[in-house]
This record gives structure tokens, C-alpha cells and sequence, in this order.
């Protein structure tokens, strides 16, 4: 039995509109932006009064905390899924796969990694920071893992090869080829996923 299903039915139709809010709330700030964003373009996308949004949530601020908390949450629930035959490298690549397509769908706003003024927001929210260190400590033990078994370079420090994963998720170079090349979502994620573990180097 769901946790949905456990709720009254006023409990339920308070989380549902609270999912219709992230989702209406992500899609803007996909959009236009953490700055250019207001409370009153995320009403009017979800059919609601003004007053209706600020009983889910008090500010813009803690809307986008829990839009990028949801985020997280839901990298963790995909990494927790995982087959637990998959080699660390094959982790990798799905964890990539799973957020590119997201991406590409209009599911991931990159707030933090194009505003300081939303990474400074997202720091003083500890529930984020708390999901944020829980998703680094597992992406962190699968990169050390593929380090042990010669899947990836040993000699690299582990942060570098960290946070070059995470610019993938953020790379423009999605946009663009979504925008401008005739290759679907799925050609995409496979070139992404080529040149972020073989590089451009022809490998024949």
C-alpha cells in the first residue's frame, strides 16, 4: 500500500497539489529562471489561488529548496534501484543517462550551477545540503570502486573526477544539440554518455 493511499482524502489532495506545484515549478524554472520566476507565474500554472500556494509553501525560496530536494530524492531512489549486479561504471552511466533524459524532458532546472545568489539560498536550506552529502558520499563510493577495479583513471584525485561527472548533468552542450541537431533524446544521452567516459579519441 502507497503512502498516498494511507491519507485521508483532504491529505491527498494536498499532496497532489503539492506535486502539481513542483511540477508547474520546475517547468518555469526550467523557462525563465530563479530571478525572472514569481510566485504568481507558478498560481496560475497549477489553476490556483495565490493564497491556495502559500499554504504549501511561505516563500519562492522554499518552493525551489523543495523543487531541488525532489531532485535529489529522486537520483537517490534511481541509484537504490539499480540492479546490484551492475559493475560501478555501468552505475555511472545509468545514474547519467537517468539525469540527461530528465533533462531533456524539462525536468531539471541547473539552478545552482548558474546563479550564486540560489547556490548561497540552497546552502542555508539543510535539508538540501543534507540530500546533497547523501547523493556526493554514494556517487563518491561508486567512483572509488571503478578506481579500484581500472575502470577509471586511479591517478586522477577523486574529486576531479566527481565534479567532471557532475558538469555532464549541466553540460550546454545538451541544449544545443537538442535545439539545433536532428538526433533524438536518445542519440543524445548515448553521444553524452560516449564523450564522458571514451572522450572524442576514436577508439577502433
Amino acid at each position: 500500500m502507497s503512502i498516498l493511499s494511507k491519507l485521508s482524502f483532504k491529505d491527498q489532495a494536498f499532496k497532489l497539489r503539492e506535486t502539481a506545484i513542483l511540477d508547474a515549478t520546475t517547468a518555469i524554472l526550467a523557462s525563465k529562471g530563479f530571478d525572472l520566476m514569481t510566485m504568481d507565474d507558478v498560481a496560475q500554472e497549477v489553476g490556483i489561488s495565490k493564497p491556495s500556494l502559500y499554504k504549501h509553501f511561505k516563500s519562492k525560496e522554499d518552493l525551489v529548496g523543495a523543487a531541488m530536494i525532489r531532485l535529489i530524492d529522486g537520483a537517490l531512489d534511481y541509484l537504490d534501484a539499480m540492479p546490484s549486479g551492475l559493475n560501478p561504471i555501468q552505475q555511472l552511466k545509468d545514474l547519467l543517462a537517468w539525469a540527461l533524459r530528465i533533462r531533456l524532458e524539462g525536468g531539471m532546472p541547473f539552478l545552482p550551477s548558474t546563479s550564486a545568489h540560489v547556490r548561497e539560498m540552497l546552502t542555508r536550506n539543510l535539508k538540501y545540503v543534507m540530500r546533497v552529502l547523501k547523493l556526493n558520499g554514494k556517487i563518491e563510493a561508486i567512483v572509488q570502486q571503478a578506481q579500484k577495479q581500472g575502470q577509471l583513471n586511479p591517478a586522477l584525485p577523486v574529486d576531479v573526477i566527481l565534479f567532471a561527472y557532475y558538469a555532464r548533468t549541466c553540460d550546454p552542450a545538451v541544449e544545443y544539440l537538442q535545439l539545433y541537431s536532428k538526433l533524438d533524446h536518445e542519440t543524445i544521452i548515448e553521444s553524452m554518455l560516449e564523450v564522458c567516459f571514451s572522450g572524442l579519441k576514436n577508439q577502433a
